[in-house]
C-alpha cells in the first residue's frame, strides 16, 4: 500500500498555503475591505493591476465571481455572449450568465477549448430587433477542458482586431492564466493591452487558500465594485487571504514550470500504456486521457484510490489529472509505478 502522504491529482484547488505564506497571512495589515480601507488587499489590487499592465483590479472570493462580474458589466439583459462550448463561464458556473446577466450564450464548437477569429466572425449577430444584440466574448486560457491547452497570442490579437471592428468586449477567464504565461514564456502586459478584462485565479496552481482578481480600466472596477457588493462579495478584513495571494504572485510562479514537467511525465507514460484509449496533448498542468474497453473510469479511478491516489472523471470515458505544488516528485514516480500495475 502507498506510504506517502494521499496524492491529490483532482484539482489543483487542493493546495494548501506553504509555511511561509502562513507567516504572510498571521503578519498581514488588515483593515475593512467594503471601506476601501484594508492595506493588504489595497495592495495586491495594485501589484496585479501593474503585473499585466492594467488600470485597477477588485478582489473577489472566486474565479467564477470575478468572472460573473465581469460579463455583468460588459452586458445589458437580452445580449449576447460568445464563448467555447466546454469553458467554464458556461460549463461549470451554475448557468450564472442567464440568472445574474440575463443573457445568452452563443456556444462554439473549439478545439481543444479554443475558439478562432474566423469562428466568431461567423457568429456576431447582424444588428436586427430579432436577434440578441452580440455583446462579449469571452476566452479561457489555460482550457481546463482541453486538457490544459494554451491559446497562441496572435490567436488572441486576431480576435480582439475583430471585437474592435464589432465594438465588443473581450474578456479572459484566466483561471490558469499564469501556468500558460509560464509555459509559453509570455510577458503578462501582453495579455493587459489584448483584453478589456481579466480574471486572474490565485487559488489554483499559485497556491493561494482563496479569492481571484478582476482586471480592467478604472471605470469598469468602479462598475465591477458595485457588482460585487450587489453579489454578496464584499468582505470585511479578508487582508489574510490578499497577503497569501500577494505571496503567491511574488514567489509561486515560476515554479509552476515544475507542475508542466509533471504533468507532461505522466502524459508520456500514460501514451504507452495498452489500456489508454488516448492522451490530449500535455501543455501545462492538466492531463486528460481516455480509457479503452473493457476498462472503465470508475474502475481506473478505484484501483488508483486503493493507493490514496485521486483523479477526476472528465467524462464517462475521460479521467483527468492535475499537477500542483503539493504533487512531489516521489508521488509522481508512485502514480506511475501504479498506473503500470494496472490490468484490465
Amino acid at each position: 500500500m502507498n506510504t506517502l502522504a494521499a496524492t491529490e491529482l483532482r484539482s489543483d484547488t487542493f493546495t494548501k498555503p506553504t509555511p511561509n505564506m502562513l507567516t504572510a497571512m498571521m503578519n498581514a495589515a488588515v483593515g475593512d475591505d467594503v471601506f476601501g480601507e484594508d492595506p493588504s488587499i489595497n495592495a495586491l489590487e495594485q501589484m496585479a493591476a501593474n503585473m499585466f499592465g492594467m488600470e485597477a483590479a477588485l478582489f473577489c472570493p472566486s474565479g467564477t465571481m470575478t468572472n460573473q462580474i465581469a460579463i455583468n458589466v460588459h452586458t445589458q439583459p437580452g445580449d449576447e455572449v460568445i464563448c467555447e462550448e466546454g469553458s467554464h463561464i458556461f460549463y461549470y458556473e451554475g448557468g450564472g450568465i442567464g440568472r445574474n446577466s440575463g443573457c445568452q450564450a452563443r456556444l462554439i464548437k473549439g478545439n481543444r477549448g479554443q475558439i478562432t477569429a474566423a469562428q466568431i466572425a461567423e457568429v456576431i449577430n447582424p444588428d436586427d430587433v430579432h436577434r440578441a444584440r452580440t455583446r462579449l466574448v469571452s476566452l479561457e486560457n489555460t482550457c481546463n477542458r482541453g486538457g490544459g491547452s494554451c491559446y497562441n497570442l496572435n490567436e488572441i490579437a486576431e480576435i480582439r482586431n475583430l471585437c474592435n471592428a464589432h465594438g465588443l468586449s473581450l474578456h479572459l477567464d484566466g483561471a490558469r492564466l499564469m501556468n500558460a504565461i509560464v509555459a509559453q514564456n509570455e510577458d503578462p502586459l501582453t495579455y493587459g493591452k489584448l483584453f478589456h478584462s481579466i480574471s486572474l485565479c490565485l487559488s489554483k496552481g499559485l497556491g493561494a487558500p482563496v479569492g481571484s482578481v478582476l482586471l480592467g480600466s478604472k471605470e469598469f472596477i468602479k462598475e465591477a465594485r458595485r457588482v460585487r457588493k450587489v453579489m454578496g462579495g464584499g468582505m470585511r478584513q479578508a487582508g489574510f487571504l490578499a497577503a497569501a495571494a500577494s505571496y503567491a504572485l511574488e514567489h509561486q510562479v515560476e515554479r509552476l514550470a515544475i507542475d508542466h514537467a509533471h504533468a507532461k511525465k505522466l502524459g508520456m507514460v500514460l501514451s504507452e500504456l495498452n489500456w489508454v484509449d488516448s492522451v490530449l496533448p500535455v501543455e501545462t498542468n492538466i492531463v486528460i486521457f481516455a480509457i479503452k474497453m473493457p476498462a472503465t473510469v470508475k474502475q481506473v479511478s478505484d484501483y488508483l484510490l486503493q493507493y490514496n491516489i485521486r483523479v477526476s472523471a472528465m467524462s464517462s470515458t475521460q479521467i483527468r489529472m492535475v499537477t500542483h505544488l503539493d504533487v512531489t516528485p516521489e508521488m509522481i514516480d508512485f502514480v506511475i509505478e501504479k498506473l503500470h500495475d494496472f490490468s484490465m
